[in-house]
């Protein structure tokens, strides 16, 4: 099977993981975040707080999938970002949704569309 088949056919270790944790990726996705930005990025997409007990174990966990490098912007603060890895289980679940939402040239056309509007 070839690679851009892997990527359409199956989100591979994508479906291992929780929204949440699909959802703190893709937060990352924009760049490196310090844990309480990455919080409040969350918070603002649920409308409701995010504990730090929930956050914190899912960023550990995505750590040690190797998803995630955690960094230490100083003796309190730890930067989270995004690894090549992470990445790709990104665009595998992004694939995996395209391949079963595009079904004609007009749900192409609307995904295409989207894609412009967020260059």
């Amino acid at each position: 099977m070839s690679e851009a088949q892997t990527v359409t056919d199956s989100p591979g270790i994508a479906r291992e993981l929780t929204a949440f944790q699909q959802n703190i990726l893709t937060i990352l996705g924009e760049g490196p975040r310090y844990g309480l930005a990455i919080k409040r990025e969350l918070e603002t997409y649920y409308d409701s707080e995010v504990n730090h007990g929930r956050l914190y174990p899912n960023l550990d966990d995505l750590v040690e999938m190797d998803l995630v490098e955690k960094s230490e912007l100083d003796k309190r603060t730890n930067q989270y970002a995004l690894t090549d890895e992470g990445y790709q289980v990104v665009l595998d679940q992004l694939g995996w949704m395209f391949n079963k939402l595009v079904t004609s040239d007009k749900r192409a056309a609307d995904l295409e569309e989207l894609i412009d509007q967020n260059r």
